[in-house]
């Protein structure tokens, strides 16, 4: 085996834009090229963008996909790549592929052989499996090419290509991220590279498609199973390394570390904000600023992901809004440099309830009443995205969104949910990070100090209706990500009453998560891809 220069090229897609994905491709073989790489891998379905989802069911688009790979091979002069592509038959049948390209030749096609099809991955509705693992000599290695999922097994393509002589796995990726993620796949690298005795070079996707976020961070593995090289989280980048017998030339840049836990879920939910803002062709965002917790970390997300100048905030208070919430609001404006507009919604609100007294006659004031203050907000917000082309924000969290504790047509309303995936607990600690980046605080300490309340009744706090969130949230995880029973939810301690509400709240409120906008996906079990249940359930488990 002589030195094989791999680079990894890890970049940020976008679902449909062949040309722009071919073109993007095209300069990274040039930066390869530049560095003297004898091969350069990139990211599973790159010229598709990754998931290309039903998109697949368009035949123009896959006789358009093999027209740009023909121009990539044409741009292949003196260097081997591995890109993702969709393949077909004769009989119009799929297949998740890698073409293997050397000096301007198609010289193999892998395909995908193992197809996920659990949580946000539905492959078999578009794919068949691939039933061969080929080797291919680049600069007189042996090179094992395969396609993300398929090296999570260990009995798998890579033991088999291995096995078959290969010194190099080339493996390409579109793979999601979750919080923890990270961790457990490099674990699952290292195992398989000392496992197989091969170097493992792992190319990641990166960038936001809808709800999911791919977090890049390719690596490198030794055949003894050590991390030799790691591409940036959350940002495009090519990560050079030259394998050479018996050790790798030291990496460069030197092997960084990788993000500290909060920060890697902060930064997977500032890049998921601002790939669904831009790619959706908005510039600018819109946000209704209560002062409390939820919304003032939205706004500080999004002023992080689009720019200062590219968000608006508005406050809207009512009769119920306490000063200290429109003092906050004001003062985050000024720490993030974003412009506040300050709506009144007192005189509307009166004057609805003037309308409906006389059907109202008789009955007590409650939620109706308090909805409505929530409605007209999100009536403003969505005049002045009409108005202005601004997308709106929406601000619940999932223990919110997993409640029920949030107004169809009213706070729920908007076009893209930051924080959709992120229970109360973290939203709190997320905050506590972002401060913490200084040089000061942005956030105002009394946001994270107040009591949680929705301001839509006098002296509101959100533990009227639900638990703490120290105690709802592990409940919430227990339910809606693992799937435990009421029964062994209390064997960890809770109280019976209290888990049983807690779960007729989740079930009873799907058909509000329906109708919400999509969010940044940061757990291991979301809300929408993820997590398909019935509306009509009358199923409760006890």
């Amino acid at each position: 085996m002589t030195t094989l220069r791999a680079a990894l090229a890890q970049i940020n897609t976008t679902v449909g834009d062949l040309k722009g994905n071919t073109a993007k491709t095209l300069d990274y073989i040039d930066r390869a090229r530049a560095h003297a790489a004898h091969i350069v891998a990139f990211p599973e379905l790159t010229i598709t963008g990754y998931p290309p989802e039903d998109l697949l069911y368009k035949p123009h688009l896959i006789r358009e996909n093999r027209t740009c790979l023909d121009k990539i091979v044409k741009a292949s002069a003196g260097i081997a790549v591995v890109i993702g592509f969709v393949d077909s038959n004769d009989r119009g049948d799929l297949f998740n592929s890698a073409a293997v390209i050397q000096d301007r030749r198609l010289t193999g096609i892998y395909h995908k052989v193992h197809l996920p099809n659990y949580g946000v991955f539905d492959e078999k509705r578009y794919f068949l499996p691939g039933a061969d693992a080929p080797i291919f000599e680049i600069n007189n290695t042996p090179v094992g090419v395969n396609v993300c999922e398929d090296i999570w097994f260990e009995q798998g393509p890579t033991n088999l290509q291995a096995s078959a002589g290969a010194r190099v796995i080339m493996n390409i990726n579109g793979s999601p991220y979750h919080r923890g993620k990270g961790c457990e796949r490099e674990k699952m690298l290292a195992d398989r590279a000392r496992d197989n005795g091969v170097y493992v070079c792992y190319t990641n996707l990166v960038g936001g498609q809808d709800e999911l976020v791919f977090d890049g961070g390719s690596t490198v593995f030794s055949p003894s199973g050590d991390i030799i090289a790691r591409g940036k989280q959350f940002e495009e980048d090519l990560l050079v390394i030259d394998i050479d017998p018996p050790l790798p030339h030291p990496p460069v840049p030197p092997l960084p570390d990788p993000l500290p836990d909060l920060e890697e879920v902060y930064e997977a939910l500032t890049i998921g904000t601002r790939d669904y803002v831009r790619k959706n062709g908005f510039n600018k965002v819109v946000i209704g600023l209560s002062g409390g917790i939820d919304s003032t970390l939205t706004a500080t997300v999004a002023a992080d992901a689009l720019g200062p100048e590219n968000v608006t905030v508005v406050t809207m208070p009512s009769r119920y809004s306490s000063e200290g919430s429109v003092a906050d609001s004001d003062i985050l404006a000024k720490n993030l440099g974003i412009d506040l507009w300050n709506i009144t919604i007192e005189d509307m609100f009166q004057a609805s309830l003037d309308s409906l007294a006389p059907h109202f006659a008789g009955t007590e004031s409650g939620i109706a009443e308090e909805n409505l203050q929530a409605r007209m907000r999100g009536n403003l917000l969505m005049a002045i995205s009409n108005k202005f082309g601004w997308l709106v924000l929406t601000t619940g969290n999932k223990s919110e969104m997993a409640m029920g504790y949030g107004t169809l047509y009213g706070d729920m309303a908007g076009g893209f949910a930051v924080i959709k995936d992120v229970p109360k607990v973290l939203v709190y600690q997320l905050a506590e990070t972002r401060n913490a980046r200084g040089p000061s605080p942005v956030i105002p300490q009394s946001v994270i100090d107040k009591e949680p309340s929705a301001e839509l009744r006098p002296d509101q706090k959100d533990t009227d209706s639900l638990p703490p969130y120290d105690v709802l949230d592990p409940v919430l995880e227990a339910y809606v990500e693992q799937d435990k029973s009421l029964a062994e939810i209390v064997d960890m301690g809770f109280d019976q009453e209290m888990v049983k509400r807690v779960i007729k709240a989740v079930d009873r409120n799907e058909y509000k998560r329906r109708q919400a906008a999509p969010g940044v996906k940061i757990t291991p079990r979301n809300f929408g891809r993820d997590r398909r249940m019935p509306i009509v359930n009358h199923y409760r488990g006890f």
